[in-house]
Formats: structure tokens, sequence, C-alpha cells
């Protein structure tokens, strides 16, 4: 069975939170499993993620930074992700190979059909058994991102991605709501609107069922 479950949603949608608390629940149900994420979940995704989100770098042409992610993603399909399943854990990781599809074509522009062969290429065919979108209206989200942003204690660590106009969000936004729709069987779209208890309950639920595990 691929127990590779992925969280994605546009920024601020709260997808890492739930991450963490989905974690927990998998720990104290005594379920073997890793939290990682993309681009960042190896050393070498954190080198080449600093370059990513570095908000200096908005001349990134759109084909180097697909490109950069695929690397990212090869690095850590090879090294993380692979080995867990291999080892029959759960993997829960934030964000995949559909942020690509999200961000880098629908929000981008990128031809889909190219996408699909770094995406396939770079992840060894690999793609989750479940995904959970959590989904809600960009305005929130971009609120939500902004005042965590204004938690930090150097405005500089805010990524270039929240940095975007707000159409390029709702062209993500609408990219991860076509893709479920193409998709019903792996993706499951999560009101992300409501409070984080009421998000706790149903993604715990989804992952759960997933598993063959009681809740």
């Amino acid at each position: 069975m691929n127990q590779l479950i992925t969280f994605e949603g546009i920024e601020g949608c709260g997808k890492t939170t739930q991450l963490k608390i989905a974690s927990a629940h998998l720990s104290s149900s005594h379920v073997p499993h890793i939290v990682t994420q993309e681009p960042t979940g190896t050393a070498i995704g954190k080198k080449i993620g600093a370059i990513l989100f570095n908000r200096d770098s908005f001349h990134l042409s759109a084909v180097a930074e697909l490109l950069l992610f695929g690397a990212a993603r090869a690095q850590h399909v090879q090294e993380i992700i692979l080995p867990a399943l291999q080892q029959n854990k759960v993997v829960l990781c934030d964000r995949f190979s559909d942020a690509t599809y999200a961000y880098q074509g629908a929000a981008r522009g990128l031809d889909f059909n190219f996408i699909k062969t770094i995406n396939d290429y770079a992840a060894q065919q690999l793609k989750p058994g479940l995904t959970l979108l959590f989904d809600l209206p960009v305005e929130i989200s971009l609120r939500r991102a902004l005042e965590r942003n204004n938690l930090l204690q150097n405005s500089a660590d805010s990524d270039r991605f929240e940095r975007e106009a707000l159409d390029f969000h709702n062209r993500v936004r609408s990219g991860y709501l076509q893709l479920a729709q193409s998709e019903p069987e792996r993706f499951v779209v999560i009101d992300a609107a409501r409070s984080i208890e009421a998000i706790r309950e149903d993604t715990i639920s989804r992952i759960m069922k997933f598993i063959g595990c009681q809740k």
C-alpha cells in the first residue's frame, strides 16, 4: 500500500499546522511514520530552498524554478520518502508534486505535459496515495500569512511566493481545485476556513480511514 500522504494548499491555509497535529495523533496511536516537506526535506533540498524562497530571487525564470523544485524532489524521494515507504512507514509530506502543477503550471503558465515529465522522472513515478487539500479563499489565506510574517524577527524571512500578487494566488488555488476535481479518488478537499479543531477532526478521520486504523 502506498502510504504517502501529502498536505497541499495555498499560502496560509494551515496545512503545516494540521500536519504536525496529525503526526502527534499517529505517534499516540503508535503508527510508524515520518514527517517531511518539500523542497527542504533534505540537506541538499535546504540549499535549493534557500534560492527558491529568497525574496531577492524574483528574477528567477519559471523554468529554472520548476527544475530546481524537480531537483529537490529527486533527492527527497530517493533519500527520504522511498526508504520510509519500503519500511512500511506512513509518510506525511508538506507539499509534493501537486504543488508544482498549481504553482509552476496554473500560476506561472508552464506546460502541464512538460511539468509531468519532470515530476514523473524526479519522483520515479511515485504519486501520493492520499492528498489532503486545505482550501480557503485567498484573501483569508494571505491575511493569515501576513499575520504569521508579522511574528518573524526579520521580515526578510518571508518568502517570495507570499509576496506575489493576489491574482497569482487565485490561479494557484484554482489550479489545486482543478487537480482535485480530476482525481477525486486521491484528493480530499478540506474546508480550511473552519476552526483548527474542526479541521483537525476532519484531517485525522481521513488519514486514519486511509491507513486502515481506528481513530
